[in-house]
């Protein structure tokens, strides 16, 4: 069993920045990928950003340049840098992690982008 549990969220304006952190219940390097899932209401929960164990990232075409996903290993922790933020940016942010085909969820945290 693998806990995450995150931190950072809240409200923001239109053009801030924001951190969100990820911290895990075991070594970060026994889960084959981390990342952040995001869902809006009404809509689809949908990937933004993932890091697996040989550093390779993926990011969602809407976060490219604005978003940067980071780890560091001595806290088991993993970082969302989001920067630029819109509008659409408005959602619950969920950490995921996954161990083989298993998967593990954070709380989700509340990020809100005011004009």
């Amino acid at each position: 069993q693998v806990q995450l549990v995150e931190s950072g969220g809240g409200l923001v304006q239109a053009g801030g920045s924001m951190r969100l952190s990820c911290t895990t219940s075991r070594n970060i390097f026994s889960l084959d990928v981390m990342g952040w899932y995001r869902q809006a209401p009404g809509k689809q929960r949908e990937l933004v950003a993932s890091i697996n164990n040989a550093s390779i990232t993926n990011y969602a075409d809407s976060v490219k340049g604005r978003f940067a996903i980071s780890r560091d290993s001595a806290k088991n922790t993993v970082y969302l840098q989001m920067n630029s933020l819109k509008l659409e940016d408005t959602a619950v942010y969920y950490c995921h992690g996954r161990v083989v085909i298993m998967n593990y969820w954070g709380q989700g945290t509340q990020v809100t982008v005011s004009s």
